[in-house]
């Protein structure tokens, strides 16, 4: 098939599913077509398409980007109406590297407002169904592009994740979602960027439906910083110490692990333990059980510089005159505020925080001891299975009542872990199922490895509606 038969195809697509999910909020198909020409020109004129692979390895791949990324000619507001009218007028770093290998953007995804929050819904492009059941979430803050994957209308994505922005979306959507090792992936050119010590917890990564388009995309992303991985080194899964935890021991401010959550997870165990022969260790970390309390602490902690975290009610202004909570809270109540209650609520609790600085200290101090016991359990070939999310993809705008369940995810942007999200078929209800895969720093192999072992073994992505 021709380039352009592709994009024409996914084009198609998008418009006959996006008005369902309203996952793109802006698309360029005139664009993508003249890219698409000129790749099929390129291929008409070359000689060896050896050369062609080397130079070009994503060439005529069509790609969606979430929005909070500048691409070039596209708004970039992260759904804050005060930047409605904002358009990039460059791409970021990620993006461009993408473009020079050869991907086609075919549009931006939604977001959540300022990307923090897990429900992709804002005052600037409204809400984003999941493609299995409109009634559901896709997730936040890349939840756009979870849900634009999963319902087939591209072929990978990018996502951001500070307290789990691709793996839930990924999890939620039943699509694939890595969160690379801290550091190896620029995050340059999102709008919010992470400051002072929230930099070592941003990452950017790729999201798509096939866990084999995961290292060819990460490659690609980190560019000089891929030396930093072992991407080359044959992974043998029978080697792999795997470790096992169920739940996180019970935090009062989580929902109990959904059954079956859990029985997917313990059908991963049997599996790896029948096929591949191994022992799965069963583990208990204690500390686990504070990872919300953790991150909030770690998130809102000085720099080694003494920086302080940027404030989120900050953020919500824009460089325009700051945001009051509760004054934004007495607007939204009459229906007159231009934000979403999430962002507001946040703005709120960021306040709260700032009261027990002794707290804090503690909590950053026991962040940095689960660390040292992290690295030192999974050490150079270990995997820990672990939970994605307590719940399957929730109805709309209950996330509100459960706000801190995203501390499943979360924990591991603090510690700086690289995770791979991988999806395990459909719950009863025909919504997604999945697992978190978590390795040592700088060992994203292992964990990329094992989810091209999940994905032949349980079957990966499925259509949503096949069932």
């Amino acid at each position: 098939v021709t380039c352009v038969e592709v994009v024409e195809a996914y084009v198609e697509r998008i418009r006959e599913v996006n008005p369902l999910i309203n996952a793109v909020v802006k698309d360029r198909f005139e664009e993508a077509l003249q890219e698409a020409r000129q790749v099929d020109k390129l291929l008409s004129e070359s000689p060896g398409n050896d050369y062609l692979e080397e130079k070009f390895p994503l060439l005529g791949v069509p790609i969606t980007i979430k929005e909070a990324f500048s691409v070039h000619g596209m708004p970039n507001t992260s759904g804050l109406v005060n930047r409605r009218n904002v358009i990039a007028t460059s791409d970021a770093t990620v993006v461009s590297r993408l473009k020079q290998a050869g991907a086609i953007p075919l549009g931006v995804t939604n977001c959540s407002e300022l990307c923090m929050w897990y429900e992709s819904s804002n005052r600037v492009y409204g809400r984003t169904n999941n493609p299995y059941d409109l009634q559901r979430i896709v997730g936040g803050s890349s939840g756009g592009e979870g849900g634009v994957l999963a319902a087939a209308c591209s072929v990978i994505g990018v996502g951001s994740d500070i307290g789990g922005s691709i793996r839930m979306p990924a999890f939620f959507n039943g699509v694939f979602g890595h969160k690379p090792t801290t550091g190896v992936v620029p995050n340059d050119g999102q709008f919010p960027n992470a400051r002072g010590v929230r930099t070592s917890f941003l990452c950017t990564g790729p999201m798509c439906r096939y866990a084999e388009d995961l290292e060819p995309m990460l490659r690609v992303m980190a560019g000089p910083g891929v030396n930093k991985l072992k991407l080359n080194e044959k992974v043998s899964l029978e080697k792999i110490k795997f470790h096992c935890m169920d739940h996180d021991g019970g935090s009062i401010f989580v929902s109990p692990v959904d059954k079956e959550i859990l029985q997917a997870q313990k059908k991963v165990v049997e599996h790896l333990e029948g096929t591949l022969g191994v022992q799965v260790q069963r583990v208990a970390i204690h500390k686990m059980k504070y990872s919300f309390q953790i991150w909030s602490a770690m998130m809102s902690s000085k720099d080694s510089d003494g920086q302080e975290a940027q404030l989120f009610t900050d953020l919500l202004g824009d460089h325009g005159k700051p945001v009051w909570p509760l004054w934004e809270l007495m607007k939204w109540l009459m229906g007159m505020s231009s934000h979403t209650l999430p962002a507001i609520a946040l703005g709120l609790t960021e306040k709260l925080m700032k009261l027990n600085p002794r707290g804090n200290a503690k909590l950053v101090s026991m962040g940095k001891s689960l660390q040292e016991e992290m690295e030192a359990l999974l050490g150079p070939d270990g995997v820990l299975l672990y939970p994605s999310h307590p719940t399957i993809a929730p109805r709309h705008h209950s996330p509100i009542c459960m706000p801190f369940n995203f501390a499943y995810t979360a924990i591991f942007n603090v510690l700086g872990l690289p995770v791979t999200q991988c999806p395990l078929g459909l719950s009863s209800e025909g919504l997604p199922l999945g697992i978190q895969l978590v390795a040592a720093s700088y060992n994203d192999h292992l964990t990329l490895a094992v989810a091209r072992y999940l994905e032949q073994a349980f079957g990966g992505w499925i259509l949503p509606g096949k069932v």
